[in-house]
C-alpha cells in the first residue's frame, strides 16, 4: 500500500517549480497503491528564481483519482505534505475569512462574503455512490480563501460547491505550519470533510493559487520561494478510508536568477 508519490505538485498544498511553458509539456505522474491509481501534475511559475531572496510565485496543480477495477474510489481522509524550506506562505496583513462565512453558501455568495480573502480558484469533480443506487458524478468550482494567521500556523479554506445530489457547500480546512525537518521547512495538513454523508469521493481537481496584496504600503505575495540549491523537495502522504496509504518524495529543479 506504499508507493513513491513523485507528483509534479510540491503543491496543494506543495511547492515545486516549472514555468508555465515547461508545465504544458510535462507529463503527469501516475502512482498506484493497491487498487487505487493517482495521476498528478502541476508546478510553480516562474521556474527562474533568485538564489538568496524570496520572490513571488504562482502555484498550479491538477489530479485524477481512479481504481484499477472501476469500483468506487475510497474516501480521502487526510493529506499531509512537508515541503522545501526555501518556499513559504505569506499571509500576514491579508484579509481573512472564516468557515462560518462560507458554509451553506453557493460560490457567488461565498466570494461576496470574503472577496478580499480569495487567494486561488479551480474546479473539482466528485463521485457519489449511495447504497443500492447508481453512482453519479458532480462537478463544481473551487475557491481558496485565506483563513488567517495565528502564531506559526496559517489557515487556508477551500470552498467547493457541488450537487451531491442537491447543491452543497463543502469547506476543507488546511493548516500550514513552520517545521524544522532537514530540507523541509513547512507542513500542510488537510482534513477532508465527508461528502454526501461519506458516500462521495473526489475524482478530479485542478487549481491555481496566486495573490498579490499590500501590507504597510509595500507590495506582498501570498506565496514566495527562492532557488537556493537548484532543487525543490516535498514529501507527501495521503490516507484513505479503506486503509490505503500513499507516500513519497518529490524532487524538482529550478534555475537561479
Amino acid at each position: 500500500m506504499r508507493r513513491g508519490l513523485t507528483w509534479t505538485l510540491v503543491i496543494a498544498i506543495v511547492t515545486a517549480l516549472s514555468a508555465a511553458a515547461v508545465a504544458t509539456a510535462a507529463k503527469p505522474t501516475v502512482v498506484r497503491a493497491g487498487n487505487l491509481v493517482f495521476r498528478i501534475n502541476g508546478g510553480v511559475a516562474p521556474v527562474k528564481l533568485p538564489k538568496k531572496k524570496l520572490a513571488p510565485i504562482r502555484l498550479y496543480a491538477s489530479g485524477n483519482i481512479s481504481t484499477v477495477d472501476g469500483s468506487h474510489p475510497p474516501v480521502a481522509k487526510t493529506v499531509t505534505v512537508d515541503f522545501d524550506k526555501h518556499g513559504t506562505i505569506n499571509a500576514k496583513g491579508l484579509a481573512k475569512c472564516t468557515t462560518g462565512r462560507l458554509q451553506a453558501r453557493a460560490t457567488g455568495a461565498a466570494k461576496s462574503a470574503c472577496r478580499k480573502a480569495i487567494v486561488g480558484k479551480g474546479k473539482t469533480t466528485v463521485r457519489v455512490a449511495f447504497p443500492d443506487s447508481t453512482p453519479f458524478n458532480a462537478s463544481g468550482p473551487l475557491v481558496f480563501f485565506n483563513g488567517g494567521v495565528r502564531g506559526k500556523t496559517t489557515t487556508v479554506l477551500i470552498h467547493a460547491y457541488v450537487a451531491v445530489p442537491t447543491p452543497t457547500a463543502i469547506v476543507t480546512t488546511v493548516k500550514v505550519t513552520r517545521i524544522r525537518k532537514g530540507r523541509y521547512g513547512t507542513r500542510a495538513v488537510a482534513r477532508i470533510p465527508k461528502i454526501a454523508g461519506g458516500s462521495g469521493s473526489v475524482l478530479k481537481f485542478n487549481f491555481s493559487i496566486k495573490r498579490n496584496f499590500k501590507r504597510g504600503g509595500k507590495k506582498q505575495s501570498y506565496l514566495l520561494a527562492r532557488c537556493a540549491n537548484r532543487r525543490f523537495f516535498a514529501h507527501g502522504t495521503a490516507n484513505f478510508s479503506d486503509g490505503t496509504r500513499m507516500a513519497g518524495t518529490v524532487v524538482r529543479p529550478c534555475r537561479q536568477r
